[in-house]
């Protein structure tokens, strides 16, 4: 070796000012002093070369003796590293990265200890401003409540959740995260692969708003405001999705009631009602009535004939009653009275006891309505639930129907459920071209603004859902 590389070493040590890099003889006192040790601990060498270096540590760590515990260490295990308080000569305190290293001679026999102590106050500092403003926003995430606030993880599952999410979708914390978000999406769009598409597209454009229904933990649907964020690390790598969703039901609810297209809708609704009354008035008062004319001529002809000639006209005679039966149903349907006169809930009971009792069904009607709907909505929701209840007493081989009316979201939910024979196809299958009640069901619902289901399984029965917005047109 050099002769000249200790002197060189120990150049080195003395010149370097942001380490304090000294020694401790075998009892830990100090035994040599650098520029460095004199900077951040603020003693000259000859005020603390052998004192031992408890001097550097707050007065409740040398009670607890963590001084002798850290020789005692690092002779064991070679070395010690360490982060704490350390004390310097004016008292004030200072964050320390501390490495201790244990040195022996050639035979063996401990000789002191190298230790290398630098200020890593600022650091923490930082680190403890960025954990606390992390907590601050972390709070300000987790107590908003007008806003759904959550991750996603790459694949879409549920990674975080706000007092917002709970409150707008209706899960607690532990029952949605680590679930897949299509949760939120209504059937027909996770059937269509929406979920999908949507975080495909923020990963390709950074970004995806959105706006259409989803669905709360009830079942029941709401009108969402969606922006969905793809989020990158340092190298671009895909870590997640921020997912920020706004309920916006209240406000497109009472725009399309004041809308042109929502005053449209009234006057369609109430044209079309108009023009089904008129119709049902002539054929109870003309058609019908021509035909009790002409039933009640056949069965005169039949008291003035022979007899195979009776047998004919009274055969006659009964179709023109069933035909005249099968008319007058007609006219029930166009035009049943109740809704116009006594409201929806008193009409849809109307409509049971003669519908669905008379075909033999049990049925229950509840209902909690906050106010009597707009004359548009309270006959789109007779009409949807008339049409249902048409299809349980042709199809469902049910004994026992329930209809049930609830105000939600200034709206009006309903269920029709019935304990029938129920079916394994998707709706979205169903109700197609040759399924016209359930498409004509549908189209009622969305063209008002609102929404509509149906659930089934093979031998559980089936559940037709919607919502229809319940704002006045009339509102300013």
């Amino acid at each position: 070796m050099p002769e000249h590389e200790p002197v060189d070493l120990e150049l080195l040590v003395q010149s370097v000012v942001d380490y304090a890099i000294f020694m401790l003889d075998p009892g830990g006192r100090i035994a040599s002093w650098n520029t460095g040790a004199e900077r951040i601990k603020g003693y000259q060498a000859d005020e603390v070369i052998g004192r031992h270096f408890s001097v550097f540590y707050p007065p409740e760590d040398v009670a607890a003796g963590k001084p002798e515990w850290e020789l005692a260490t690092a002779v064991a295990d070679g070395r010690l590293e360490d982060e704490g308080w350390r004390v310097r000569r004016d008292g004030t305190r200072f964050w320390a990265n501390v490495v201790i290293t244990a040195l022996h001679d050639s035979e063996g026999r401990l000789r002191g200890f190298g230790k290398v102590t630098r200020d890593m106050t600022e650091r923490r500092v930082n680190e403890w401003s960025m954990r606390e403003s992390e907590d601050r926003f972390r709070l300000l995430v987790q107590s908003v409540v007008d806003y759904a606030i959550f991750m996603l993880d790459p694949g879409g599952r549920i990674a975080s959740w706000n007092t917002g999410a709970e409150r707008i979708k209706g899960y607690q914390a532990d029952e949605v995260i680590g679930r897949h978000f299509s949760v939120f999406y209504p059937p027909e769009d996770v059937a269509a692969g929406k979920p999908e598409w949507e975080l495909a597209t923020a990963v390709a454009d950074g970004r995806l708003e959105d706006e259409g229904w989803r669905v709360r933990r009830d079942g029941t649907r709401f009108w969402a405001n969606v922006v969905i964020t793809a989020l990158h690390d340092s190298e671009g790598r895909l870590r997640g999705f921020g997912k920020v969703t706004r309920d916006m039901t209240e406000r497109r609810t009472v725009e399309r009631a004041l809308d042109e297209r929502g005053q449209l809708l009234a006057h369609l609704v109430r044209a079309q009602e108009m023009e089904r009354r008129r119709i049902a008035w002539d054929v109870h008062d003309d058609t019908i009535q021509s035909m009790v004319a002409v039933g009640m001529r056949l069965q005169l002809l039949a008291t003035r004939m022979p007899g195979e000639h009776a047998d004919a006209m009274l055969r006659l005679n009964e179709t023109v009653n069933a035909s005249i039966g099968r008319l007058r149903n007609l006219t029930f349907r166009l035009h049943p009275p109740g809704v116009d006169s006594g409201g929806l809930v008193e009409g849809l009971s109307s409509y049971l006891d003669q519908v669905v009792a008379g075909a033999g069904l049990t049925y229950s009607l509840t209902h909690d309505l906050t106010a009597e709907p707009p004359t548009e909505t309270a006959i789109t929701v007779f009409r949807i639930c008339q049409e249902a209840l048409t299809n349980v007493r042709k199809h469902a081989r049910a004994s026992v129907v329930t209809v049930s009316l609830v105000s939600v979201d200034q709206g009006v939910h309903v269920r029709v459920g019935d304990d029938g024979v129920g079916f394994d196809q998707p709706p979205e299958s169903l109700a197609r071209h040759d399924h016209f009640g359930l498409i004509e069901m549908r189209q009622r619902a969305e063209v008002a603004g609102g929404w509509w289901s149906l659930h089934s399984r093979p031998g559980a029965g089936a559940t037709v859902e919607f919502w229809v917005p319940a704002v006045p047109r009339e509102a300013p």
